[in-house]
């Protein structure tokens, strides 16, 4: 397939470019909340939008907290490492807890319990997000040269799937986040019209196009008519025809990839032996699937577990696989695994293939993953979110050849199936690929612009 590269986004036209626009307050800001990756949009000079320094050379930082157990004592709360930080401390193998993924907290049980971070410490969940959103705040902050109040939060059109009530107490909770941190003024936008808007700022012609933002929790679409004279109309409910999500998204592939290709090897789907007069026993697989599920990890450590797997021996026809399982278990490699399938699945987007180192088990161990066998591993999830793409344009009632472009954004739309599969339903449309990683955060940026203009504020 062949893709048209999104142009550099230049600073918004006025639609009276003579006239000044109203005055937009300097303690604006735009945040990307991301189940891998984040972002904060600043809007800068000349209409433009300037995505804050982060990390090192880098305007995207992942979305991880790593809990550090050897701190000071008398510190009220653990120290911690963020993003990149976070992941090396956690490769080099330092004392302490690794929390990623934590967006799909939001609108689950688990938001107000509390995890064990090491050394007889423990923190809610609900503030592992709160100090990460903290993060942000202050790394715009120093990007800005000043204080931020006013923010516009990206949001999936779904946190939870076909729970209405599940879905608002998700959103109140990230908006109470916002304003625990210090954000007077909290507003949200779709992250797939966020995404929208980053495609308009270089419209030339009006057309309809649909966005998938495709990311590590959610893949969601919206139908969106754009073009040079909407793009500084604050109210665009108009050209909004439909949008849709469904809670399927990166990290659900990462999991499949894990259960197929890595877990196998300590018994996953296999059988203990034959016994006279009896059918193999199927070996358990709800302990696979929690070391599969990133803010499930640490529950496969708990004591009883471990004592009840290690008594487990016999199950397994091949012992080698129980004696690479308690490896697993008792050196804590749960989150090592699920971070070697997350690589698996990149080097299979980037390079057809991966190689999946497993020394940190079993010296010489390894498994490889291809293209194809990918695409089998991911064919239910990915049908599912083609089918969500093809639901946003019934909800329009919009015909497939009337779609003129598709804008794909978000880690995930490097999977060649995935993004030929959605395109296979609007062959009339051209693919643009976006900045996977940036496009909500500027189309955020650039609602902020728009919605905090004149210095009004308003509760969320």
């Amino acid at each position: 397939m062949q893709f048209r590269a999104a142009p550099r986004i230049p600073p918004p036209m006025s639609s009276n470019p003579h006239t000044p626009g109203p005055q937009l307050p300097s303690d604006v800001c735009a945040i990307d909340f991301g189940t891998s990756n984040s972002a904060v949009a600043l809007p800068g000079a000349g209409g433009a939008v300037d995505l804050a320094p982060l990390e090192p050379g880098q305007v995207t930082m992942p979305t991880a907290v790593f809990y550090l157990a050897d701190g000071p004592a008398h510190l009220a709360e653990p120290e911690r490492l963020y993003g990149r930080a976070a992941l090396a401390a956690y490769v080099d193998g330092l004392d302490g807890r690794l929390m990623r993924s934590m967006k799909s907290l939001l609108g689950s049980a688990l938001l107000d319990q509390r995890t064990d971070v090491g050394a007889g410490r423990a923190v809610r969940y609900g503030d592992v997000i709160t100090g990460y959103l903290r993060q942000l705040r202050r790394l715009g902050e120093a990007a800005a040269g000043q204080a931020l109040h006013r923010v516009v939060l990206g949001r999936p059109v779904f946190f939870v799937d076909d729970d209405p009530a599940r879905d608002r107490a998700a959103a109140e909770a990230l908006a109470q986040a916002a304003r625990k941190v210090g954000f007077a003024d909290v507003r949200f936008q779709y992250e797939p019209i966020a995404a929208a808007f980053a495609h308009e700022a270089a419209a030339t012609t009006e057309h309809l196009v649909l966005v998938a933002d495709i990311g590590g929790g959610t893949s969601d679409f919206s139908l969106v008519r754009v073009g040079p004279d909407r793009r500084n109309r604050l109210e665009r409910e108009d050209d909004i025809l439909a949008n849709h999500g469904v809670h399927i998204a990166g990290t659900d592939f990462d999991r499949r990839v894990e259960l197929a290709a890595i877990l196998p090897l300590m018994g996953h789907g296999g059988h203990g032996p034959a016994r006279s007069g009896q059918a193999p026993r199927e070996i358990p697989s709800g302990l696979y699937h929690d070391l599969a599920t990133w803010h499930l990890i640490n529950t496969v450590y708990a004591p009883a577990r471990l004592a009840e797997w290690k008594a487990m021996r016999s199950w397994f026809s091949d012992p080698r696989q129980h004696t690479r399982l308690m490896t697993v278990l008792e050196e804590r490699l749960g989150h090592a695994l699920a971070a070697a399938a997350e690589q698996a699945k990149i080097d299979v987007a980037l390079q057809g293939g991966a190689a999946i180192n497993l020394d940190a088990v079993e010296r010489g161990l390894g498994a490889t993953l291809d293209a194809a066998a990918a695409a089998r591993v991911l064919q239910a999830d990915q049908a599912r979110i083609v089918d969500g793409a093809r639901e946003t344009l019934r909800q329009a009632g919009v015909r497939a050849d009337a779609v003129q472009a598709l804008f794909f954004t978000g880690g995930s739309t490097g999977l060649a199936s995935l993004v030929d599969g959605i395109a296979a339903v609007f062959p009339a449309a051209t693919p643009v690929r976006g900045d996977r990683f940036a496009s909500v955060a500027t189309g955020l940026g650039l609602h902020a612009r728009r919605v905090f203009s004149g210095g009004t504020s308003a509760p969320a």
